[in-house]
């Protein structure tokens, strides 16, 4: 005996609200064991591996790649092994298609199986899946009401919004709102009333339907189904298949390279889309909060790095025989802890709701970090109680565990104070944005030899720009400047570090 089991997308991290599928390790059919991993799913911060449940053979998938997903929604199914069930349950009907009377393969949703026909019965449902429809009974909402739009189905977001406006009705649902069934073909209604078969022309029709794949593919194409010439039908209804799909792509391309070869071109310079998600889009989202939440102000000013650069060459050597790369950044961040420890006001949180100036006396660090995922913030705990080289080494562990995206989410939340290193790339000064809701973040410009006035004789000295990005509202700019005048003097004086 096998029982189907129906796997959510888990909720990976606090506050995490939905997770793009980024890659499926399992095809349909294929057996797998209790904790193997089945698919990666991005966060905003972190690719994570989701396992498998149980042991058994998978039944269906119920996301594709590149799909946002909201956490709950079931995203894979799978046939739990019984106790007759061998480690061969990949060759199980679960993951083959069934052959229709004249021969054919059936339509296939996810790799399950399902006749035309009887996929076509049952047109008057709401498509949504099974944890949707629990919620919707839960919830008291009517799916036939709730308008779909997401242009697939039903989700526990339109369920969610529509029980907060009160239960849907009928009058709600648009002419034009996106239907399937329970067996995954979907609907178009672009006709208000009608039951007309599909005819040659397209424009004659009341309804196109097709698979979810095929309806995927369209959107992909940007191919407007009701454009598809087919001679196929499903219950009296125009029914678009792959293939029809594809032939309508390839004539189009042909008209176009005909037309093309008469034309004069437009530019020779093409553009390139990228898809504004996963961490890009929460750098956005956070960024953009940022800005319209705190009145932020930049204060700049340079530091004689002659003996920083000293010590550094003269710790080196010990640092890299105890396997740690002593960079200047260990320095800033123990320099950061000392200056934070005379203005706490730079290490602290506006708490809005209460009216209160949280002042942390815990010192995180958090590390901007550039990878190719985009700007990532891990940080570095307790700075204050560790010494240059294991803060040296704990940089290097998150930084490098950031860009290869294994880092946790825990990782990179709790932080009190940001430091980032513009000067690694290029440059002197910038106005870096706060990493909302702390209230203070340090950038550093690129440390080199510059013109200095020294006992009236302008002299090279190693000098490092620093510019300070402050909440305005909870940081005066007397007190940024006090602040980096103590940061300066760590700095220029890195001796005094010995004594934090």
């Amino acid at each position: 005996m096998e029982d189907t089991i129906e796997f959510e997308l888990p909720d990976v991290g606090e506050g995490v609200a939905e997770g793009e599928i980024v890659a499926w390790h399992v095809e349909s059919g294929e057996h797998v064991s209790e904790n193997q991993t089945v698919v990666e799913v991005e966060t905003d911060k972190a690719v994570v591996d989701i396992p498998s449940p149980v042991d058994g053979a998978v039944r269906s998938r119920l996301a594709e790649e590149g799909e946002q997903v909201p956490v709950g929604e079931t995203i894979i199914t799978f046939e739990r092994d019984g106790p007759e069930t061998s480690a061969d349950a990949g060759d199980s009907e679960t993951g083959t298609r069934e052959s229709a009377d004249d021969g054919t393969v059936a339509p296939s949703i996810d790799g399950v199986a399902t006749d035309r026909t009887e996929a076509c019965s049952q047109n008057g449902r709401v498509f949504a899946r099974p944890s949707v429809r629990r919620l919707a009974r839960k919830t008291g909402v009517d799916l036939a009401a709730v308008s779909e739009t997401s242009g697939l189905q039903v989700t526990r977001r339109d369920v969610l919004a529509a029980a907060s406006d009160g239960v849907a009705t009928a009058e709600h649902t648009s002419v034009d709102a996106v239907e399937e069934t329970d067996h995954g073909v979907d609907v178009d209604r672009s006709a208000s009333s009608g039951n007309t078969a599909a005819e040659e022309s397209p424009a004659d029709r009341d309804r196109t339907l097709a698979m979810p794949a095929t309806r995927k593919r369209a959107r992909e194409l940007g191919v407007p189904l009701d454009d598809v010439s087919t001679d196929e039908t499903c219950d009296g209804h125009a029914f678009v298949g792959p293939e029809a799909l594809e032939s309508f792509v390839a004539a189009r391309k042909h008209e176009r390279a005909e037309r093309d070869q008469h034309a004069e071109p437009v530019s020779d310079r093409p553009e390139r889309r990228i898809p504004y998600t996963g961490v890009r889009r929460t750098i956005g989202e956070r960024m953009e909060q940022s800005m319209y939440t705190a009145p932020q102000v930049s204060h700049h000013d340079t530091v004689d790095a002659s003996e920083l650069v000293e010590t550094r060459q003269q710790l080196e050597p010990e640092a890299a025989d105890q396997g740690v790369d002593l960079t200047y950044l260990p320095f800033v961040m123990k320099a950061c802890v000392a200056a934070l420890e005379a203005y706490p006001v730079l290490n602290a949180e506006l708490d809005e709701d209460n009216g209160e100036i949280i002042e942390k006396r815990y010192y995180n660090l958090g590390v901007a970090t550039d990878t190719d995922a985009g700007l990532m913030v891990p940080v570095v705990e307790d700075v204050d109680r560790k010494n240059l080289l294991e803060i040296a080494s704990d940089v290097q562990s998150v930084v490098e565990r950031a860009r290869d995206r294994s880092i946790s989410r825990t990782e990179m939340e709790n932080g009190t104070f940001t430091v980032t290193n513009i000067g690694a790339i290029g440059g002197q000064f910038g106005t870096p944005i706060l990493n909302y809701p702390e209230v203070g973040i340090l950038a550093l410009g690129a440390l080199a030899e510059r013109p200095r006035v020294v006992d009236g004789e302008v002299v090279p000295r190693p000098v490092l720009p620093i510019s300070l990005t402050s909440d305005h509202r909870v940081v005066d700019g007397s007190d940024a400047a006090r602040f980096t005048n103590e940061l300066k003097r760590y700095l220029e004086n890195p001796s005094l570090l010995l004594l934090e």
